[in-house]
C-alpha cells in the first residue's frame, strides 16, 4: 500500500474525517500502533478478575489466624509503579483506661502509569486541533474495610511532564449500612483540554487493612482510552 493509502485506511477505518493528517507522518506505522480506541494502560488487571465477575469473598475462619503484618496485596504489578503508605492507629471514641487487645491498621496502596501519547502512535496536530476524547475508567471492589477505600487522581500533562494541563480528582465516600460487595465504576472523559496534551499521568490508591490477617481492596480493568471524536470548540 501506498503512503496515501494508509493514510486514508486510517482516517476511515477510526473515523478521523476532518482531522490533521499531516503527509508529513509514516501512516503504516500509525496504523500498526493503532493508538485509538484501546487501553492504553499495562497489565489493566494485576489480580487475574474480570469485572464480569463479582469480586471473591474475603476468607472467613472460626478464629483469625495471627499473619506477619503486611500492607499491600497480592498480584502482578508489573507496569505499574506501586508505594505503600501504612496509615497511623485510630483510636478515636476509644474510653480513656479500656483494654484494647487488636486495633485495624489501614494503609494505601498506591499504582500509577504515565502514558506517553506520541510514544503510542499519536502526533501534535491531532492531539493539539483535534483533541479527541480520553476516557478513564476503573472498577474497584467495595470491600466495606472502610468509609474511604478507593481514590483516583488523572493529570493529563505537557511535553515536559510537569505542566498540568488539567486534572480529574475521585475520593468516594462508601455506604456500609448495607453489605453489596460488588465491583463499582469510576469514570471520566476529557474533552476541550486545549493543546499542549503529551501525557496521562494515571494513578488509583485502594485501601487495605491488617489486623490479625490482612484484607485487601481490590481493582480491576483500569484503563485509558482515545476516542476519535473532536472536542475542541
Amino acid at each position: 500500500m501506498s503512503a496515501a493509502e494508509w493514510k486514508n485506511r486510517c482516517e476511515v477505518e477510526w473515523d478521523l474525517q476532518g482531522a490533521p493528517m499531516p503527509d508529513s507522518l509514516d501512516w503504516k506505522s500509525v496504523y500498526e500502533a493503532r493508538p485509538l480506541r484501546r487501553n492504553l494502560l499495562r497489565n489493566p488487571s494485576p489480580h487475574g478478575l474480570s469485572k464480569d465477575t463479582p469480586p471473591p469473598e474475603p476468607e472467613t475462619s472460626e478464629a483469625p489466624r495471627d499473619e506477619r503484618p503486611r500492607f499491600q496485596p497480592d498480584g502482578d504489578f508489573s507496569g505499574w509503579t506501586t508505594s505503600t503508605e501504612v496509615l497511623p492507629y485510630d483510636t478515636s471514641g476509644i474510653p480513656a483506661g479500656a483494654v484494647i487487645c487488636y486495633l485495624p491498621q489501614y494503609s494505601w496502596f498506591s499504582m500509577e502509569q504515565v502514558v506517553d501519547l506520541k510514544a503510542e502512535g499519536m502526533w501534535n496536530e491531532l492531539l493539539d486541533d483535534f483533541q479527541p476524547e480520553i476516557v478513564i475508567q476503573d472498577w474497584y471492589e467495595e470491600s466495606q474495610l472502610h468509609s474511604s477505600i478507593y481514590q483516583l487522581h488523572v493529570k493529563l500533562l505537557g511535553a515536559d511532564k510537569s505542566t498540568v494541563i488539567t486534572e480529574h480528582t475521585v475520593n468516594p465516600t462508601e455506604d456500609r449500612t448495607t453489605y453489596s460487595h460488588l465491583w463499582k465504576e469510576v469514570s471520566h472523559v476529557f474533552s476541550g483540554y486545549g493543546p499542549g496534551v503529551r501525557y496521562v499521568h494515571f494513578l488509583h490508591k485502594l485501601k487495605n487493612m491488617f489486623m490479625r490477617t490482612f484484607s485487601a481492596t481490590l481493582f480491576t480493568e483500569s484503563s485509558v482510552t482515545v476516542r476519535p471524536v473532536k472536542t475542541s470548540p
